[in-house]
């Protein structure tokens, strides 16, 4: 009987380690075939980077020191009477335009005991009546300013150049003026004076700018921004700052038949959203200006219009 239950459980006992090996063999098989099925696939493919472009152009660019001040007139004076009286008269008004030696008021000296023709009050200058200071009826004094006469055919701003900027200083240099009143305007002037001497206390040197005014257009007090011109270049490759990358080791993407490809590029000054390219791209290169990110070298591109039209938004 003994003998009967012990075959009994040698049989089971051996189902049991058939069935294991089975199972073992059969799993083994499967990885194996996943793993075949992999080494067979082909390596995932990289789809195009969409990218936004700019053609290189060949254009004049200018390098500036922006400010902001106030305009002056050229020729100003202030008008004192030659006697002690009583303003009489008034001959001219705000606005007018007077000349050298013209009266502006008629003065009656007034003195007690004496009787005198009247004095007028005269202009030294030619220009424009800015200011009158008194009325008639009066009474006012060798040292009494009694009117303001500006010329402002050209007019004058002075400006504070830091010291780093001194030796890029030269009589004659440009500048363009605008002036809220005048949108879109644009007003030209030259450096004419160079003070000489550098301010201890701000570091600075004074500068002035002479613009031509005839239509009397800028008026004094006017708020302005200047450009003052210190170097320009004509004729030169320029990309947007956006298609820079590497910092001080600056390279750009240019696509070449649907392909970007890194260029290490030497740059020049910049000016407005503009950077002079010197060496590294000619005209017409197509550079990447959005998408970057994504790239290297040989990666292939398509250049997306909706990234273009939104990026001109």
């Amino acid at each position: 009987m003994k003998s009967k239950i012990i075959i009994a459980l040698c049989c089971f006992l051996l189902g049991l380690l058939a069935e294991s090996s089975t199972g073992l063999i059969r799993k083994t098989a499967n990885l194996l075939s996943k793993a075949a099925s992999q080494e067979e696939q082909p390596e995932q493919q990289e789809y195009p980077v969409p990218v936004k472009t700019m053609k290189v152009e060949l254009i004049n660019i200018e390098r500036t020191l922006d400010y902001i001040g106030d305009i002056e007139a050229v020729n100003k004076a202030e008008i004192f009477p030659k006697v002690d009286g009583k303003i009489i008269e008034r001959m001219k008004k705000e606005g007018d335009s007077v000349k050298r030696g013209e009266a502006l008021f008629m003065i009656d000296r007034d003195e007690v005991g004496f009787e005198y023709e009247l004095a007028p009050v005269e202009s030294p200058i030619d220009g424009k009546v800015g200011e009158i200071l008194v009325d008639p009826g009066d009474h006012v004094h060798v040292s009494t300013v009694v009117a303001v006469v500006v010329n402002i055919d050209e007019v004058e701003i002075k400006l504070n150049i830091p010291e780093i900027y001194y030796p890029e200083l030269k009589l004659g240099q440009g500048a363009l003026i605008t002036a809220d009143a005048y949108p879109g305007r644009i007003f030209r002037g030259n450096v004419t004076e160079i003070r000489p001497i550098i301010d201890t206390m701000t570091r600075t040197a004074s500068v002035k700018i002479r613009i031509d005014n005839g239509d009397n257009a800028l008026k004094p007090g006017m708020f302005v921004r200047i450009k003052l011109v210190i170097d320009k270049a004509s004729g030169v490759p320029v990309i947007l700052r956006e298609a820079l990358r590497g910092g001080d080791n600056p390279y750009v993407y240019v696509v070449m038949e649907g392909k970007a490809h890194r260029r290490n590029v030497e740059l020049g000054f910049r000016s407005g959203p503009y950077s002079w390219v010197r060496e590294g791209l000619s005209e017409g290169d197509e550079v990447v200006i959005m998408g970057q990110q994504l790239l290297k070298e040989d990666r292939a591109v398509i250049i997306d219009k909706y990234i273009s039209d939104a990026g001109e938004k």
